[in-house]
Protein backbone atom coordinates (compact mmCIF):
# COMPACT_ATOMS: atom_id res chain seq x y z
CA UNK A 1 0.00 0.00 0.00
CA UNK A 2 2.92 2.43 1.07
CA UNK A 3 3.99 2.25 -3.23
CA UNK A 4 0.71 2.59 -4.50
CA UNK A 5 -0.34 5.63 -2.44
CA UNK A 6 3.22 7.36 -2.29
CA UNK A 7 2.86 9.54 -5.28
CA UNK A 8 -0.45 10.49 -3.86
CA UNK A 9 1.58 12.42 -1.46
CA UNK A 10 0.52 9.82 1.44
CA UNK A 11 3.11 8.27 4.15
CA UNK A 12 1.93 4.76 5.05
CA UNK A 13 3.70 4.02 8.36
CA UNK A 14 2.98 0.32 10.54
CA UNK A 15 2.96 0.22 13.99
CA UNK A 16 3.59 -3.67 15.13
CA UNK A 17 3.21 -3.91 19.04
CA UNK A 18 3.71 -7.19 20.56
CA UNK A 19 1.92 -8.28 23.80
CA UNK A 20 0.23 -5.09 25.17
CA UNK A 21 -0.70 -5.37 29.04
CA UNK A 22 -4.31 -4.15 28.48
CA UNK A 23 -7.85 -5.73 30.10
CA UNK A 24 -8.05 -6.73 25.83
CA UNK A 25 -8.40 -10.87 27.15
CA UNK A 26 -11.44 -9.46 29.98
CA UNK A 27 -13.46 -8.37 26.80
CA UNK A 28 -13.06 -11.20 24.77
CA UNK A 29 -15.95 -14.00 24.56
CA UNK A 30 -15.37 -17.66 23.41
CA UNK A 31 -17.79 -19.76 21.28
CA UNK A 32 -19.73 -22.43 22.91
CA UNK A 33 -17.91 -25.02 20.83
CA UNK A 34 -14.75 -23.93 22.51
CA UNK A 35 -16.07 -24.28 26.32
CA UNK A 36 -17.26 -27.66 25.61
CA UNK A 37 -14.61 -29.83 27.04
CA UNK A 38 -15.44 -32.95 24.41
CA UNK A 39 -14.70 -30.56 21.75
CA UNK A 40 -11.33 -31.22 20.06
CA UNK A 41 -11.23 -27.13 20.00
CA UNK A 42 -11.32 -27.25 23.14
CA UNK A 43 -7.49 -28.14 24.60
CA UNK A 44 -6.20 -26.30 22.00
CA UNK A 45 -8.12 -22.60 22.88
CA UNK A 46 -6.99 -23.64 26.57
CA UNK A 47 -3.56 -23.72 25.37
CA UNK A 48 -3.41 -20.41 23.01
CA UNK A 49 -5.25 -18.66 26.06
CA UNK A 50 -2.90 -19.62 28.97
CA UNK A 51 0.02 -18.49 26.34
CA UNK A 52 -1.16 -15.52 25.29
CA UNK A 53 -2.33 -14.85 28.87
CA UNK A 54 1.59 -15.39 29.80
CA UNK A 55 2.76 -13.19 27.34
CA UNK A 56 0.63 -10.17 28.76
CA UNK A 57 2.12 -10.75 32.08
CA UNK A 58 5.28 -9.77 30.18
CA UNK A 59 4.06 -7.42 27.89
CA UNK A 60 4.56 -3.74 27.25
CA UNK A 61 2.58 -0.74 28.18
CA UNK A 62 0.15 1.14 26.30
CA UNK A 63 2.08 4.03 27.43
CA UNK A 64 4.72 2.53 25.42
CA UNK A 65 2.58 2.05 22.25
CA UNK A 66 1.01 5.24 22.09
CA UNK A 67 4.38 6.67 22.39
CA UNK A 68 5.78 5.01 19.55
CA UNK A 69 2.56 5.77 17.52
CA UNK A 70 3.46 9.47 18.36
CA UNK A 71 7.22 8.92 17.43
CA UNK A 72 5.64 7.33 13.81
CA UNK A 73 3.20 10.26 13.20
CA UNK A 74 5.34 13.66 13.97
CA UNK A 75 8.48 12.29 12.35
CA UNK A 76 8.98 14.78 9.15
CA UNK A 77 10.37 11.48 7.49
CA UNK A 78 9.22 8.57 9.51
CA UNK A 79 10.10 5.03 8.86
CA UNK A 80 7.94 2.79 6.95
CA UNK A 81 7.74 0.47 10.29
CA UNK A 82 8.01 0.81 13.89
CA UNK A 83 8.14 -2.17 16.40
CA UNK A 84 6.32 -1.85 19.82
CA UNK A 85 7.31 -4.12 22.37
CA UNK A 86 10.91 -5.93 23.27
CA UNK A 87 8.54 -9.37 22.58
CA UNK A 88 7.51 -7.97 19.25
CA UNK A 89 11.83 -7.12 18.42
CA UNK A 90 12.59 -10.68 19.51
CA UNK A 91 10.30 -12.02 17.08
CA UNK A 92 11.86 -9.98 14.02
CA UNK A 93 14.82 -10.40 15.10
CA UNK A 94 14.03 -14.47 15.01
CA UNK A 95 12.27 -14.27 11.84
CA UNK A 96 15.35 -12.53 10.23
CA UNK A 97 17.61 -15.65 11.26
CA UNK A 98 15.46 -18.43 10.52
CA UNK A 99 13.74 -20.04 7.70
CA UNK A 100 10.00 -19.51 7.21
CA UNK A 101 9.81 -23.41 8.51
CA UNK A 102 11.82 -22.49 11.37
CA UNK A 103 9.67 -19.60 13.00
CA UNK A 104 6.56 -21.17 12.24
CA UNK A 105 7.85 -24.37 14.32
CA UNK A 106 9.25 -21.69 17.12
CA UNK A 107 6.04 -19.37 17.11
CA UNK A 108 3.49 -22.80 17.28
CA UNK A 109 5.43 -24.24 20.00
CA UNK A 110 4.86 -21.10 21.98
CA UNK A 111 1.79 -20.63 21.45
CA UNK A 112 0.67 -24.40 21.59
CA UNK A 113 2.02 -25.30 24.64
Amino acid sequence: MAYELESFGIRVVLVEPGAIRTNFVNGTVAAKKYQDPNSPYSQLMQNVASSFQHMLEGGSSSDMVAKTVLKAVTSENPNLRYLAGKDIETWIEAKRSMSDEEFYNMMKQNFMK
